[in-house]
């Protein structure tokens, strides 16, 4: 049975809590900081739901060294959502009757929408792009989104304006002396992205690259651990599945004396910097040391199949299988090929522009049809308007041609809401377990049955270290964007007693890891000896993905909402104080903040275990 998904309409922070900061960095210099309290979109990026904000960077206007006149440069726009406080303050550096030199450092369609706007209100406005930027630009800069019917005509666009292509690493004059040295820096997501560095401060304006979404006024990071589970998760969502092609960018800024790092979202990083550029390494390493793989290969006119693709890859990152990211529009056909021929898995995603597929994805669905491998899983996936023709023909291509698809088809209609983005990143990790599966399956036919690691004595010992039987229950938000999930948990100790508090060790892969992060509340509920099958067996039985693990149940709730079991022996509601990467697992320590006994006389549920190399 084919799946449509219409994305719900989400009320994201409203235009009235937006406002912009003007912050003077150096003389001439300023960061005009667009400030979201909550959560801008819904896109996998901001699943804290921290907020964020929107650098910009204004170099004012004055001479060149050489004593040419040089007009304002404006670094990095925000999108059209920040639009009336932008440039309320830019209207108060710059006049509209002044020329104005922007460098657009990320392009999309919300970004390209600014940028008409600005063209309107300041004529002379110049551009400054990346060489696939640039390309960019002039694809989107006529094309709206489809009015509804009965709407009247739109005004008139402006006039393209002229654009400056950096095609290799330059620099171009600033005021005071200044150079600016740009720097393409492209990845996947981001095929246009161009980073800025002004030498003479050692200011890196890094675009996307160390981002974080975290809603504060001040310019720059407290310290380092203020700020690190923002910015790996910002890494995990959108990095990882970039692995290499990051790695690369990184290598070409190693060596720039770099000061600062100011990225697009969030504080900017002032005293540990190569502490970042280390993690950023360190968490790409087990991406690239993956044996199996996943090929992701999509267009995105609006940027709805490239938020898809990002919870797919996702969910199939969290699994530990890496993700080769292609945009199909910017990839080269030998790029293409080696992709499609050494990955265990392939998805393809596209959205539908005029009742058709974009070219570059039909030629890649050509070249996997010529040199896929039928044996392996496929998926297709995209968002359409009102008609869905691009993702029926990547379907029936691949079907005829003998492809076993991993999942039914992912469609969804408009932008994909909170709830339609867990079921698509737990869809990418049920792909992610099932490759794994098979690998480990072929392992064991190879090794004639044997699990060395299950008669290894340290493992053995190592299983007979036992904890509680719990549940772990937890949900997040409200209404049309709640999202649940829970998990039987053994691993379970008591960790102080001042405040109290406990740990639990939850599984990268799991779904409900994504609703335990710093701040976010669970309820422990411990499960009683001889009571434990009920719940054991509805919390150990696989779900799809999407799927509510409560349905069916009855449940009461902490003080602070979270799920309890009216037949656990006990339960506490925690919240989240810290987190620990610990391999293939992350270990949560939690305040314990309520909790109860249910039955008073009745004795704890215990996992025992011959091996510590399985639950």
């Amino acid at each position: 049975m084919k799946t449509s998904i219409s994305g719900s309409p989400v009320a994201a922070a409203p235009a009235s809590e937006r406002r912009v900061l003007m912050i003077r960095l150096e003389p001439g210099l300023l960061c005009l900081r667009g400030l979201s309290p909550r959560r801008s979109r819904f896109e996998v990026e901001y699943g804290l739901e921290r907020g964020t904000t929107a650098n910009s960077f204004l170099f004012e206007s004055g001479s060149s060294a050489g004593g040419h006149a040089v007009p304002p440069v404006l670094i990095h726009p925000p999108g059209m959502t920040y639009a009336e406080p932008f440039f309320a303050a830019l209207a108060e550096l710059v006049p509209s009757e002044a020329p104005l030199k922007v460098v657009v450092g990320v392009v999309n369609p919300n970004r390209v929408e600014l940028l008409r706007a600005m063209a309107a209100r300041w004529p002379s406005l110049a551009l400054v792009a990346s060489n696939a930027g640039a390309k960019l630009v002039r694809e989107l800069w006529d094309q709206r989104r489809p009015a509804p019917a009965g709407a009247p005509e739109p005004e008139p666009l402006p006039p393209l304006p002229p654009i400056d292509v950096v095609k290799q690493e330059a620099s171009r004059p600033l005021a005071g002396g200044l150079q600016l040295r740009l720097i393409p820096a492209p990845t996947p997501r981001w095929p246009g992205a161009l980073m800025a560095f002004e030498e003479s401060t050692g200011l890196l304006m890094s675009s996307k690259f160390f981002s974080a979404h975290i809603c504060q006024d001040s310019f720059a990071e407290a310290n380092r651990s203020s700020t690190e589970e923002d910015r790996r998760w910002f890494y995990d969502c959108l990095m990882a599945p970039m692995a290499r092609q990051v790695e690369t960018v990184l290598d070409r800024i190693d060596a720039l004396p770099i000061r600062t790092i100011a990225p697009f979202h969030g504080p900017a990083i002032a005293e540990s910097w190569r502490s970042l550029l280390a993690d950023y390494r360190r968490w790409g390493e087990g991406q690239n040391r993956s044996r199996l793989s996943v090929a992701l290969l999509y267009a995105s006119a609006y940027g709805n199949t490239a938020t898809i693709a990002d919870a797919l890859a996702q969910g199939v990152s969290r699994t530990g299988v890496r993700v080769e990211s292609l945009n199909c529009e910017f990839s080269e056909p030998e790029q293409l090929q080696a992709v499609i021929r050494s990955a265990d898995a392939l998805l393809i995603g596209s959205p539908t522009l005029g009742g058709h597929a974009p070219t570059p994805i039909v030629a890649a669905l050509g070249t996997v049809l010529a040199e896929g491998d039928r044996s392996k899983p496929v998926g297709v996936f995209g968002s359409f308007g009102w008609s869905g023709e691009a993702l029926e023909l990547l379907e029936n291509k691949l079907r005829d041609g003998g492809f076993r698809f991993a999942f039914e088809p992912i469609k969804v209609k408009f932008s994909p809401d909170p709830v339609t983005l867990k079921t698509i990143e737990e869809t990418g990790t049920a792909l992610g377990r099932e490759l794994l599966g098979a690998r480990k399956r072929q392992e064991r036919r190879s090794a004639g049955g044997l699990q060395d690691s299950r008669t290894n004595p340290a493992i053995q010992a190592l299983g007979r270290v036992v904890g509680s039987l719990s549940v772990l229950t937890a949900v997040k938000s409200s209404g049309d964007t709640r999202l649940g999930g829970a998990m039987v948990a053994s691993w379970v100790s008591q960790a102080s007693f001042h405040p109290p508090g406990l740990t639990v060790a939850v599984a990268k892969d799991r779904a409900v890891e994504g609703l335990l992060h710093i701040g976010d509340h669970f309820a422990l509920n411990v499960l009683a000896e001889g009571r434990e099958n009920g719940p054991m067996k509805q919390f150990l039985k696989p779900f799809s993905p999407g799927a509510d693990r409560f349905a069916g149940l009855n449940l009461e709730e902490t003080p602070g909402g979270q799920p309890v079991l009216p037949e656990a022996l006990a339960w506490m509601e925690a919240c989240v104080r810290q987190r620990m990467e610990c391999g293939d697992h992350w270990l949560l320590y939690a305040e314990v903040i309520h909790g109860g006994v249910l039955d008073p006389v009745g004795t704890t549920a215990v996992h025992q275990r011959r091996s510590g190399a399985a639950y």
